[in-house]
C-alpha cells in the first residue's frame, strides 16, 4: 500500500489504498483476453442481428443510445426477458449483446437488449432513469411487440447487474438475473472508475441496492464467477445476504 510523507498508509476502503482499490475493481486487468471476449461477442451478435426476426433500435428515449433491440422467439405471447449490457457504465454498446438473445429464443422467450446514454455524458441518474424509461416502452408496446407484459424479466451483467437491481422496483418487471453486479456505489466512488461517473453522494445513497433492500422488491437471482476479483464476489455475496435478512424479517 502507498504510504504519505509521514509514512502512513492512505487507507481509504476496507483496508485499501487507492492503487489497491483500483487494483480490485479493474476487470479488464484481470481478464487479458477480454477483447478476444468482445470480439467474439460482436461477431456472433452480426449473425443475430441479420435474423428476420429482429427488429433493431427502437427508439424508447431522446438521446442517441437511448434505443433498443428486440428479438422474437415466434412464441404468441412469450415471456420477455430484457438484458442491459455491461461496461462499468462507460464503454460497450447494445449491438456487441445480441447473441444472448440466441438461447431465450430456444426456450420460446422474446428479448429486448437495452441501449443506454454512457458516463461521462449522462450521469448514472440518468442512466437509471433510461433503463426504466426503457421499461414502460416496452410494457406500453407488449401487444404490438406480441410478448406477454404480465411476464416481464430483466437481467444484466456488472453494470448492467447494477442497473437490472436499479430498476427492479419498476412495476412492469416481474422478477431478475444480476450477474457480477454492483450493488454499493461507495468504493466505485472512491476509485478510478469515478473519473468519468463523478458519483455525488446522492447518487452513492439512492442508487446503491444494497441500500435499498425492500419486501416489495420481486425474485433476484444473483450470479457471479468463483474465479471474478474478490471485491466483485463480495459485493453480490452482501447483496444476496442484505436480501436474506430481509426475507427473514418479513416472515
Amino acid at each position: 500500500m502507498s504510504t504519505d510523507v509521514a509514512g502512513t498508509t492512505n487507507v481509504i476502503y476496507r483496508g485499501m489504498d487507492r492503487a489497491t482499490l483500483d487494483a480490485a475493481y479493474n476487470n479488464s486487468a484481470a481478464v487479458v483476453d477480454s477483447p478476444d471476449y468482445l470480439m467474439r461477442w460482436r461477431d456472433r451478435s452480426a449473425l443475430v442481428r441479420m435474423r428476420g426476426n429482429a427488429l433493431l433500435d427502437l427508439r424508447y428515449g431522446v438521446r442517441p443510445r437511448a434505443a433498443l433491440d428486440f428479438f422474437s422467439s415466434g412464441d404468441t405471447k412469450a415471456p420477455l426477458f430484457v438484458f442491459i449490457h455491461g461496461g462499468y457504465w462507460q464503454r460497450n454498446d447494445k449491438e456487441t449483446f445480441a447473441f444472448v438473445a440466441e438461447g431465450p429464443m430456444t426456450h420460446g422467450i422474446d428479448v429486448a437488449v437495452v441501449g443506454y446514454t454512457l458516463a461521462p455524458e449522462a450521469r448514472l441518474s440518468e442512466i437509471v432513469a433510461e433503463i426504466r424509461e426503457a421499461l414502460t416502452y416496452l410494457d406500453r408496446r407488449a401487444d404490438e411487440l406480441g410478448f406477454d407484459r404480465e411476464q416481464i424479466f430483466i437481467g444484466g451483467w456488472s453494470a448492467g447487474g447494477h442497473l437490472t437491481a436499479a430498476a427492479a422496483d419498476h412495476p412492469s418487471v416481474c422478477g431478475g438475473i444480476a450477474i457480477s453486479g454492483i450493488f454499493d456505489l461507495e468504493p466505485i466512488a472512491l476509485n478510478y472508475l469515478n473519473d468519468n461517473l463523478k458519483l455525488s453522494s446522492h447518487e452513492i445513497a439512492r442508487l446503491s441496492p444494497l441500500r435499498h433492500v425492500s419486501a416489495g422488491l420481486p425474485p433476484l437471482s444473483l450470479f457471479v464467477g468463483e474465479a471474478e476479483l474478490p471485491e466483485l464476489r463480495r459485493q453480490s455475496q452482501a447483496y444476496a445476504q442484505a436480501g436474506r435478512l430481509r426475507a427473514r424479517r418479513s416472515s
